[in-house]
């Protein structure tokens, strides 16, 4: 790898305005707009007239604020949410209720704040162990199990709280009512911190009252909770009619770019690529940046294919030269696909760093032509392996199985949309690559193919397996369910305030790992009917309308 280079501004470029990357063409209907921003000013009245008791507010704020967060509303009242927790996180915590101090925990956690996991001691015994009486406390253990998902290394309280309150909470399934055994195995399954309220928002919508009732020991919400739906029900709205024009501009794009027709063998979904987009930057307002970083992504499931599918050892060698060297005048004896696939990754990055010039006054080119070097050099790597009919050592693949992962190519895109300051650049950032030892190892566990393919990948299973005489699939798998756990205490511990990035980067990086278990859940037929079902709900109005990602590019 050549170390970054930093061009100067691009030839013919006026001086960088701030600006939009290019204007939206989707139009959202003025009457919904103006309903949105009504309710919108109606919720935060209401979230500024909460009443207090003393210099202590009342939880039903933080209820209020879980509410918000669970239907994916929170970019409409971010700074009132800041303002709520700033003061919350001043307030003593040494209270007895569950509940209560669990809630608050797991909310200033998820916020940055990097508030003690022994506050939860109050709750344990003179053994060290969690009182008996949390047994009988429904709302508390689910509270406290929420709350677990926020560990963070050294956190062992929370471990032992996780375990805890898993067993009981499992075991009382079969002794309750039927809607609290849905609502405590859906919060087991799909824990609020681990789970993308965009994707299942309007499932949720028709039972979200009492579900929150529920969970929480406030049920004086109907002054509120009324209008949180209301928004929630208008948001959809104006997210689908968003999410359906970015999917046409992508559509658009990948049928002039003609990837499609010179590799027929290769994957050809670019709406399912963006679905990764669309949860990593969630707010309304970044549709144009979305579209940008699904053509980074989609660039690299089509390299990926050209290494696994297409090409020869020799020929990718003569690709990754090119590559390195980025210069659309060399790149001699290569095939034509490989011409037609690196003109159009090398006119994209062009376009890409010129919109980021214009709007954030830096060029971003040299960075990103090294992590698309990066990328290829590492999936050359696997080839050779594969070639050699050589299995790495788990370390060799997983080192090099972060970085062919396409993180990095990620990141290297978002950092420059998002206008990262430049001094904060750094290849491999812990943030990014905890999200790709989850992204990497997830997908080793998934036991199908992508759709649609016949090429070879390697797996961190089979690396163990050969590096661990007498092991078995089995503990295998156990051994890297426990890696992914670990990853993901590692990557709560970087969404803590210290970190330097923004919270929108921050924020892009944990939805991208919550995402993996979706578009990961191959069935038995090589498909992904979760994804699908998501993909479905989020596009049409229409519950019966017939969606396969295999055909979901022509919208």
């Amino acid at each position: 790898m050549t170390q970054t280079k930093e061009t100067g501004p691009f030839k013919g470029t006026a001086a960088p305005v701030k600006q939009r990357y290019f204007d939206p063409a989707h139009h959202v209907p003025f009457p919904l707009d103006y309903q949105l921003q009504q309710l919108v000013k109606k919720i935060k009245g209401k979230m500024a007239s909460k009443p207090k008791e003393g210099d202590e507010y009342q939880i039903e704020e933080l209820v209020m604020i879980d509410a918000i967060q669970r239907l994916g509303l929170e970019y409409y009242f971010q700074e009132d949410i800041n303002a709520a927790l700033r003061k919350w996180s001043k307030v003593e915590e040494g209270g007895h209720n569950l509940h209560d101090v669990a809630l608050r925990f797991r909310l200033l956690r998820q916020a940055g704040y990097n508030v003690q996991a022994d506050t939860f001691d109050n709750f344990k015994n003179e053994d060290g162990k969690f009182k008996q009486e949390l047994c009988k406390d429904t709302k508390g253990l689910l509270s406290l199990f929420e709350a677990s998902e926020l560990n963070i290394p050294g956190d062992e309280i929370l471990d032992e709280a996780a375990y805890f309150t898993w067993n009981l909470l499992k075991s009382s399934l079969s002794n309750i009512h039927e809607n609290a055994a849905v609502i405590i195995k859906t919060t087991l399954i799909n824990p609020h911190h681990k789970s993308l309220p965009r994707l299942t928002a309007k499932k949720e919508l028709p039972n979200f009252e009492t579900s929150l009732n529920f969970l929480h020991d406030c049920s004086d919400t109907q002054d509120w909770i009324k209008e949180i739906q209301d928004l929630a029900r208008t948001d959809i709205n104006k997210a689908q009619i968003t999410l359906q024009s970015e999917t046409t501009q992508i559509s658009k794009w990948w049928k002039e770019l003609g990837m499609a027709e010179v590799l027929e063998h290769a994957r050809n979904e670019p709406i399912k690529w963006h679905m990764w987009s669309s949860v990593a930057l969630p707010s309304q307002d970044m549709a144009e940046l979305r579209v940008e970083l699904t053509k980074a992504i989609s660039f690299i499931y089509i390299i990926d294919d050209i290494f696994d599918v297409y090409g020869k050892l020799e020929e990718l060698i003569l690709f990754v030269e090119a590559v390195n060297r980025w210069e659309y005048a060399d790149m001699n004896g290569l095939p034509n696909y490989m011409k037609i696939c690196l003109k159009a990754l090398f006119d994209t990055t062009a376009e890409m760093s010129k919109k980021v010039y214009i709007n954030h006054g830096w060029n971003a080119e040299g960075y990103l032509q090294n992590v698309w070097s990066e990328l290829c050099n590492a999936f050359l790597v696997e080839a050779r392996w594969f070639a050699n009919e050589r299995l790495p050592t788990t370390d060799e693949y997983l080192k090099n199985g972060l970085v062919s992962s396409g993180v990095y190519v990620v990141f290297g895109t978002l950092f420059s949309l998002l206008g990262e300051a430049k001094h904060l650049w750094n290849a491999h950032p812990e943030i990014v690559s905890v999200t790709g030892t989850i992204l990497r190892l997830s997908d080793d566990l998934g036991s199908a193919k992508d759709e649609n393919q016949d090429g070879h990948d390697g797996s961190f299973l089979a690396c163990y397996m050969n590096e661990h005489d007498g092991s078995s699939d089995e503990i295998a798998r156990e051994c890297v369910v426990e890696m992914i756990s670990d990853a993901w205490k590692r990557l709560n511990e970087q969404c803590l305030s210290h970190s330097p990035f923004s919270s929108d980067l921050k924020i892009a990086f944990l939805n991208l790992a919550r995402m993996i278990p979706v578009m990961y859940s191959y069935d038995d037929n090589h498909r992904l009917p979760v994804l699908e079902k998501h993909m479905k709900s989020l596009l049409y109005e229409e519950t019966n309308h017939t969606l396969s990602i295999s055909n979901v590019g022509e919208l």
